[in-house]
């Protein structure tokens, strides 16, 4: 299977969005618990706003504009770049912040202060956004979408790092350079006091850093997110389905890491590229909220890997959104966004130390 990124799944569901037709047959059910059935309407969920079920389509419009997966990587990124800096500019009208950039332990972020100032209880704490992208692109603009509804909302400094992505760089080149970022926030911050979180990839990278944090023994944050991607690979009910309730055809096998570039060389089986196969370092996880969307390819990974850390005995809220798709709240107009942000600012307002 070729290399699909994270993000292009859901935005490249438009490819085939056209209207599935019923068909006449009863499905049929294999041994092995597969089913194979005939041509089928899928209705969007009536449990879904009438804002979510206005943009659903141009969600998926836009998906058809993407560069195709052979385009050189300088395509694919200006195109989500342009993208992201349209979400970027809708959201600030929204959520008024400042921000700058700022090169931190050798890596460039973005730092992201709400408009009305920091709030006095936040001037202690702080927010590490880990930004989506399939490790390939979302850096800058990207990480703007993740962080500027959470730090005018939360009232707090989100501090965005711009980490190394494939194809120029393989893992654990993006865990580094957290790890980096970290230590550095260390000499300023309580280490209860700081937040991880990310979506997508970002949300992946989380659970890696975190992973690196504790191997390198490191305090470990106070508390982390990770969004629309988790601790194990992508695989379960939602890798088939969601594709097929966004328009595209069901895979022949779900997206693995091992297909990013990023990930070439490195071992699916490596807990530090999925933490959720180690009990043990997972039960050194800090308090973890977990978020997705019933049409999230990415559902059951995250499903999972919640279960995996209530096994280990850490502190887990998990929210899934009816009718919400891989990265739904990128988009700031629809009543699901605003209730994910909500839901991060609450979590981190509530699990990080007030020194």
């Amino acid at each position: 299977m070729s290399a699909r990124p994270l993000l292009r799944v859901a935005l490249a569901a438009a490819l085939l969005c056209g209207p599935l037709h019923a068909q006449e047959g009863k499905p049929t059910v294999h041994a092995d618990g597969s089913i194979h059935g005939a041509g089928i309407t899928l209705p969007y969920s009536s449990m879904a706003s009438p804002e979510a079920r206005a943009f659903f389509p141009k969600m998926l419009a836009a998906g058809s504009k993407a560069p195709p997966i052979t385009a050189p990587i300088e395509q694919s990124r200006a195109f989500y770049d342009r993208m992201n800096t349209d979400r970027a500019r809708r959201m600030m009208a929204i959520y008024p912040v400042k921000t700058h950039r700022e090169t931190i332990a050798g890596v460039v972020t973005d730092v992201v202060e709400p408009a009305q100032g920091i709030a006095p209880a936040n001037q202690k704490r702080v927010l590490i956004n880990l930004h989506g992208g399939a490790f390939l692109w979302g850096a800058h603009s990207g990480g703007l979408v993740e962080s500027i509804p959470i730090a005018s909302l939360g009232r707090i400094k989100v501090i965005s790092v711009d980490y190394r992505q494939g194809p120029e760089h393989v893992f654990p080149a993006a865990s580094e350079d957290v790890e980096a970022v970290y230590r550095q926030l260390l000499k300023q911050y309580s280490p209860g006091s700081i937040g991880i979180y990310g979506c997508s990839a970002g949300g992946v990278l989380t659970g890696e850093a975190v992973a690196r944090l504790i191997d390198h023994q490191l305090p470990v944050p106070g508390a982390i997110g990770t969004f629309c991607g988790s601790l194990v690979d992508m695989s379960g009910d939602s890798a088939y389905m969601a594709p097929l309730l966004n328009g595209a055809p069901v895979p022949d096998h779900p997206l693995a890491l091992a297909d990013l570039p990023y990930f070439k060389g490195a071992r699916a089986t490596d807990p530090m590229v999925s933490p959720g196969l180690s009990p043990g370092l997972l039960a050194r996880f800090p308090p973890t909220l977990l978020i997705t969307g019933t049409r999230d390819m990415a559902m059951s990974s995250v499903i999972h890997s919640e279960n995996l850390l209530s096994q280990a005995g850490v502190s887990t809220e998990l929210h899934v959104w009816e009718g919400m798709w891989h990265s739904f709240f990128s988009d700031p107009e629809m009543p699901e966004s605003r209730a994910a942000y909500e839901t991060i600012v609450r979590f981190f307002d509530h699990h990080l130390a007030h020194p």
